[in-house]
């Protein structure tokens, strides 16, 4: 497999990078002297392949190929220290080199130093994903490296256990220990918050928060019947929702598979800041209900609250919201099973008549795989460990850029 990987050199005329290497001269020569070196490790004649190396040294910006070519004839002659040196001299002016990751990667593998060789294989699986397509001869070893990586990965875990013993049991109770864990074990990923548009700054990073923590839940919660009476009887008098996602005359269309459909939809009873006329009319209890979140208050941008309806198999992609200054709070009416949202690496259900509140600046996607519609009520609150004073202070901010952006000046 190594040889292999040394061959792919015989063909790079430009880094992982697309990064033109060579010029066409020295390209032609750099090939033969590649050609060379490679036809002589097939025979063993070790002292021509020097010689080829010998001969790269001497061009101009052919030092991958020369680094490659050095280690493969280290390789050969067993010599895992001058192999591991011209591998580290390639990826030191080349970090992100793919064929050189991987055959260091190997390096540390035959010298049995797992964690080294994952790590190294890691790095390269990560450069192999930013590629637009992956050299046939490189896919067998990408996946070797993968399963490598997924096996060193397990004994890791299973080293931990048992060192850890009888506490292993107290840290899988802790959902954050769990989660740090399975980290570090490259189990599952890192999420952190990162709105499209504004960012705040020292707020923890939790994908969801326990509705118990707000004293003002209970009470929309208690409204959740005659919530779900009056979005009934509207439906059955007239269905007002449209699509989440529009498109505008004013603004580039989004990349959202969901734009203008009404698998993904909306019933709006507070926007832009005000009351819709028909939520004044049908949907009283529900804006009664609503008065006792707090929610920001922002000249011509909020309050924000709706209908959320995600029509059977719908899935809204993984994405993140504007802000991290708010909380979105969901409070499930019609839930079918097999319905899900993920926020971050925590996957919940909902339950109907009890909030779901999460944090929309962390990456999070939804799903409808049931056969009926799931409706919920959602809307945006505060963050709880913003000050008041600081709350003041963003919605002069934010009324400022409203201000600015509808500016004709």
């Amino acid at each position: 497999m190594l040889l292999r990987l040394f061959m792919m050199a015989n063909c790079a005329s430009a880094s992982p990078s697309g990064r033109t290497a060579l010029d066409a001269r020295s390209m032609s020569q750099a090939t033969l002297y590649v050609q060379h070196c490679l036809g002589a490790l097939r025979t063993g004649d070790l002292m021509a392949a020097q010689q080829a190396i010998d001969a790269l040294a001497a061009l101009p910006d052919a030092t991958e190929q020369r680094w490659l070519m050095q280690a493969a004839v280290a390789r050969a002659k067993g010599s895992h220290d001058d192999e591991r040196a011209a591998l580290v001299a390639l990826l030191r002016d080349h970090p992100r080199h793919l064929h050189g990751l991987l055959a260091r990667g190997d390096l540390e593998r035959r010298a049995r130093d797992d964690r080294a060789a994952s790590r190294f294989y890691q790095t390269a699986l990560n450069v192999a994903a930013m590629l637009p397509t992956i050299p046939p001869a490189l896919q067998g070893a990408l996946r070797d490296a993968d399963q490598f990586r997924e096996q060193v990965a397990a004994r890791y875990a299973a080293a931990l256990r048992d060192r850890l013993g009888p506490l292993a049991k107290d840290a899988t109770q802790s959902p954050r220990i769990s989660y740090a864990l399975d980290m570090m074990m490259g189990r599952a990923e890192l999420f952190i918050q990162q709105p499209s548009v504004f960012y705040f700054p020292g707020l923890a990073a939790r994908p969801f928060f326990d509705r118990t923590e707000f004293d003002w839940a209970p009470h929309v919660e208690s409204a959740s019947h005659s919530i779900r009476a009056e979005l009934a009887a509207r439906l059955a008098a007239h269905d007002d929702f449209t699509p989440y996602v529009q498109s505008r005359a004013d603004a580039p269309i989004p990349n959202n598979p969901l734009l203008d459909s009404q698998d993904w939809g909306a019933l709006h009873l507070w926007r832009d800041g005000q009351p819709t006329a028909d939520a004044m009319l049908h949907f009283p209890d529900t804006l009664r209900a609503l008065t006792a979140a707090p929610m920001p208050v922002v000249q011509g941008r909020a309050p924000m609250a709706l209908f959320s309806r995600l029509k059977p198999g719908a899935h809204i992609l993984p994405h993140v919201g504007m802000l991290n200054t708010r909380l979105i709070c969901h409070l499930p009416l019609v839930v079918p099973d097999h319905c899900a949202i993920r926020v971050g690496a925590e996957t919940r259900q909902w339950t109907p008549g009890q909030l779901l509140i999460l944090d929309d600046s962390i990456e999070h996607e939804a799903w409808n795989r049931s056969t009926s519609d799931r409706i919920i009520l959602l809307f945006e609150i505060w963050r709880p460990d913003i000050s008041l004073a600081e709350r003041d202070l963003l919605t002069a901010i934010y009324a400022a850029v409203d201000a600015y952006e509808g500016d004709d000046g």
